[in-house]
């Protein structure tokens, strides 16, 4: 009886003794995996970009090694180049914010490697993407493309069924909500359209142009100039005006082409301002150019003696 008892627990020793070899054997892989998240953080719907080198014990570098790439349910695959170095991307990763983990598995010729690299998805939590972040599994997506009947036998698969059908009638519903716009922005939209209305009929009836350019008070007050300074006052009174007709070119073709009325007049303004640098470029120009005319028509000394 004694024997027997000894024989039991020198057994179960020796089995506990190749357990614990066994497993740090196992987890001893052949390859070994550097991983690497290209970006640390993302926002959803970015892609993932995961590179990394795959080498033996020995760090030589392999060469077509099989590298399986693994975020939540969103997988890739990528092989090695002559110098063990793997990229491998997961479009459009929509997931809610927070950390991920990648599992990252290489194979090669019946040996195997595991590594593992984490990123970040930026954000803030709506009810939408944790609600798509729910149905996007795989016991998700399963139970949505199963029937009812399916489970009739299956009291725990018809509880699932229901309760993901019931998060997905949840989500329809939110995405709903949120793609309606809100009251505020609704008023906002309705007053830019009077207020481009009300524009429309002044300019209908007023006529007003570019601005003041013309009649009576702008040829008085051109008549008033120093004849020295006369042309370069034109001269800056017909640049600016053009600015000011281009400008008015390019917000009308904004909102006609359905732009804000923000960006409109956002381009209108940047249209209008005119730098001091290129107004004092423009001068400077005028100055040369009256000097050059006014150096041709001056008599050479030549010509007037033989006059």
């Amino acid at each position: 009886m004694y024997n027997n008892r000894l024989a039991i627990i020198g057994l179960f020793s020796f089995l506990m003794v190749f357990s614990v070899v066994s497993t740090a054997q196992a987890e001893l892989w052949e390859l070994v995996i550097e991983v690497n998240a290209e970006k640390g953080a993302i926002y959803s719907g970015d892609s993932v970009i995961i590179t990394g080198k795959v080498v033996d014990q020995a760090y030589k570098p392999i060469r077509g090694a099989e590298v399986f790439i693994k975020a939540g349910s969103y997988t890739t695959k990528a092989f090695t180049d002559p110098w063990g170095v793997f990229k491998g991307e997961i479009k459009n990763f929509e997931r809610i914010p927070g950390t991920y983990i990648v599992n990252v598995i290489g194979s090669w010729y019946g040996m195997t490697g595991l590594s593992t690299t984490e990123f970040q998805v930026k954000g803030e939590v709506s009810q939408v993407s944790m609600l798509q972040e729910k149905l996007s599994t795989d016991e998700a997506r399963k139970y949505l493309s199963s029937n009812e009947s399916d489970f009739v036998k299956n009291p725990i698969g018809q509880t699932l069924f229901k309760y993901y059908h019931k998060l997905l009638d949840e989500l329809i519903s939110e995405q709903k909500i949120a793609l309606k716009p809100s009251e505020d922005k609704i008023f906002i939209e309705q007053q830019r359209l009077i207020a481009e209305n009300l524009r429309n009929q002044a300019i209908d009836e007023f006529k007003p142009g570019a601005g003041t350019y013309g009649g009576i008070q702008y040829n008085d007050y051109i008549d008033s100039l120093n004849p020295e300074i006369k042309d370069l006052v034109i001269s800056q009174l017909n640049f600016t005006k053009n600015n000011f007709e281009e400008a008015q070119k390019i917000r009308d073709e904004i909102l006609a082409n359905g732009g804000t009325y923000e960006d409109a007049r956002q381009a209108y303004l940047d249209r209008i301002s005119i730098p001091k640098e290129i107004l004092e470029e423009f001068n400077q120009e005028k100055v040369e150019q009256e000097l050059e005319e006014e150096s041709e028509e001056e008599p050479t000394e030549e010509n007037s003696e033989n006059q």
